[in-house]
């Protein structure tokens, strides 16, 4: 039955995009005297018929399977992707020119939702908590992301068609392939099979290459396009490369996060804010990842906005002044726990009993958590189908104390959104020692203390 349902789906899916095609030819030939009303208006009519049954059929696989089905949701992001390029929200960039992967303009609709969007972030984080707003470039020397790490660690794993040589996202293929087996209904996997799938899901991300290699073999995951077999995954930089000055002695990249530039100004900043703990700096700008394999429409491009925070506290005290504010709200929460449990879904938590309970690191990244949550919510986000996932161990970077994604369920699945990260001084010290810069602050205590030295 469920099989035949989603044939039907598929063939009416089929049915109403050539009909929406049929009813805008006739609107057209309609402007120019070609096509008569009543034409127009029964192709509109034998359009609402077929999306009427349509989703009469898609309810009927919903209640027969408990989810939505695949078809439905590939069919409604291709429906939103065309109105949105017709409408001009964005539009592949150099269209003319048969485009480039990745890369996408903003029409006028397009720039006014995100000018909108970029300035309620700058009200409710900037503007209400007294950040220092930096704006730094986009061109950055080679020096600096040596020092923070990613010359020699920013990379993902590639993998090619042995026959055509494409290129393919490894960590992309496998998900793929496992999301493929969960949703099978013609060949459903056994409980355990589908336990141990889920677990595997939920790691790939931050597997490396022998570990995708390993899972490649097992499933025997082809090249999506051509069937054909696939190289050992292999590490790829994800930095655009390039040089500085007429020379071309100077190499630089195109940054792959605005982090960066904030942690080489914090000696500015920290005198800015008269030396004193805590005090935050941000930053709204572009970002470029040479991504192996674009996809997702606007969810992995090579240019995007990033807007980013950089909160610095005294390591010793990780309080903050203004958690009672949000120490009572409940987002969704997926800890560690949660996710290596049998349930495997998050649960809504009061902020100050997960710091309590040692679930969120400390009271500063519990109220960011908490203030991210609000942003979300004040800007249309069904908060029932947003949750914030703690990284399991084995993806946690060796330097960080607590890391959360807040994450958002679309047709996509779980996108990430924004993260959230206890980071320690890794970035500040990996700075220090490179450019020889103290880049430290001190704290000034209300009465002298008298501490015993012994050599």
């Amino acid at each position: 039955m469920v099989a035949t349902l989603e044939q039907e789906i598929t063939d009416l899916q089929e049915a109403a995009a050539k009909q929406g095609d049929v009813v805008r030819s006739l609107k057209a030939q309609a402007k120019d005297g070609k096509a008569d009303k009543a034409d127009v208006e029964a192709a509109i009519q034998k359009l609402q018929e077929l999306k009427v049954e349509l989703e009469g059929k898609q309810k009927e696989y919903e209640k027969a399977t408990g989810k939505v089905s695949s078809q439905s949701k590939e069919a409604f992001r291709a429906a939103l992707t065309n109105l949105l390029e017709r409408r001009l929200f964005y539009v592949p960039s150099y269209k003319i020119y048969g485009s480039v992967a990745g890369f996408y303009d903003y029409g006028p609709p397009g720039c006014a939702i995100k000018n909108n969007l970029t300035q309620a972030w700058r009200q409710h984080f900037v503007l209400e908590e007294n950040m220092l707003e930096v704006e730094c470039p986009a061109v950055t020397p080679e020096i600096v992301l040596k020092a923070s790490g990613h010359v020699d660690r920013f990379t993902d794993f590639m993998v090619t068609d042995l026959k055509t040589g494409d290129p393919y996202r490894a960590d992309h293929l496998v998900e793929g392939h496992l999301e493929a087996l969960l949703e099978d209904t013609k060949a459903p996997l056994a409980a355990d099979e589908k336990r141990e799938v889920k677990d595997l899901l939920a790691g790939v991300g931050e597997m490396d290459g022998a570990a995708l290699g390993a899972l490649i073999t097992r499933f025997g995951i082809k090249a999506p396009d051509t069937k054909n077999d696939l190289s050992a995954p292999f590490p790829f930089n994800l930095m655009f490369k390039t040089s500085i000055g007429p020379k071309g002695d100077m190499v630089g990249y195109l940054r792959p996060e605005t982090a960066q530039g904030i942690f080489v100004n914090f000696r500015d900043l920290l005198y800015y804010n008269g030396n004193k703990l805590p005090f935050a700096a941000a930053q709204i700008g572009n970002s470029y990842r040479n991504e192996i394999s674009p996809r997702a429409g606007l969810l992995r491009v090579r240019e995007f906005t990033q807007a980013e925070i950089e909160h610095f506290v005294n390591p010793d005290d990780k309080s903050h002044p203004k958690f009672v504010n949000v120490k009572d709200l409940q987002p969704l929460l997926y800890s560690r726990e949660l996710q290596m449990g049998e349930e495997k879904r998050p649960k809504p938590m009061a902020l100050g009993e997960a710091v309590s309970r040692g679930i969120i690191a400390n009271e500063t990244l519990a109220y960011f958590i908490g203030r991210t949550w609000l942003l979300f919510g004040k800007l249309g986000v069904n908060l029932n189908r947003m949750r914030f996932r703690q990284h399991l161990q084995h993806e946690m970077a060796h330097y960080a104390e607590d890391c959360w994604d807040a994450e958002v369920e679309t047709s996509y699945g779980w996108v990430e959104c924004a993260g959230l990260a206890d980071r320690s001084a890794y970035d500040l010290r990996a700075h220090t020692a490179m450019s020889k810069t103290e880049l430290t602050a001190y704290e000034k205590f209300p009465e002298p203390r008298e501490v015993e030295v012994t050599t």
